[in-house]
């Protein structure tokens, strides 16, 4: 059984006029995702206690879940490297009890006709033509939800991660893992 959320570091980004705010998040998200890889953490969660469908932001700070022996190597901020100097790193503490429970899940769009079109003509065997009447340019997904610019670590190419909250939830939800980017598909995060 997973370790219980109980505890959690607040990190706050030092707004700065020269840097825009979705840059530092990027910035420490991608740092944080790194390290959680290179770990190969499965008991770390996230939230973003700004978070907000519209407009789509995700606010100023990052809050990071799991047990206090878990957080206990991060509370140094010696994995922050240079985004150090634009976050303030709050200490530890433990979860309020009143706190509300959701999910905070990654959602990926069918944005590109193109690639579900070679997609198409590889598996069954439809001309170029035919696969662009099944699927037309008009035919992209596109999400309004919250998103953090990444960069991939294995393939080097930019992408969005789009983030969705679940509703507030009376229980926690402690099965399951943690990917490296402190989501989940069925674990819940507190919050507050």
């Amino acid at each position: 059984m997973a370790s219980p959320s109980d505890h959690y570091i607040d990190i706050q980004l030092k707004l700065d006029p020269e840097l825009p705010a979705h840059l530092l998040m990027a910035a420490l998200y991608g740092r944080l995702h790194t390290l959680l890889t290179q770990q190969k953490a499965q008991d770390i969660g996230v939230s973003f206690p700004g978070y907000q469908k519209t407009p789509a932001q995700l606010g100023s700070v990052l809050r990071l879940f799991g047990a206090s022996a878990a957080l206990e190597a991060l509370a140094d901020g010696k994995w922050l490297g240079a985004v150090r100097e634009h976050v303030s790193l709050q200490p530890m503490q433990p979860v309020p009890s009143t706190a509300a429970q959701r999910s905070l899940r990654r959602v990926q769009a069918k944005s590109s006709p193109a690639r579900l079109r070679r997609r198409q003509m590889r598996r069954h065997g439809l001309s170029e033509a035919e696969a662009l009447a099944r699927l037309p340019d008009s035919a992209a997904e596109h999400l309004k939800l919250p998103f953090v610019q990444l960069r991939s670590a294995s393939t080097g190419q930019s992408f969005r991660l789009f983030l969705e909250l679940g509703p507030p939830q009376q229980t926690a939800i402690s099965e399951g893992d943690f990917n490296s980017y402190g989501l989940s598909t069925a674990r819940t995060v507190p919050w507050f």
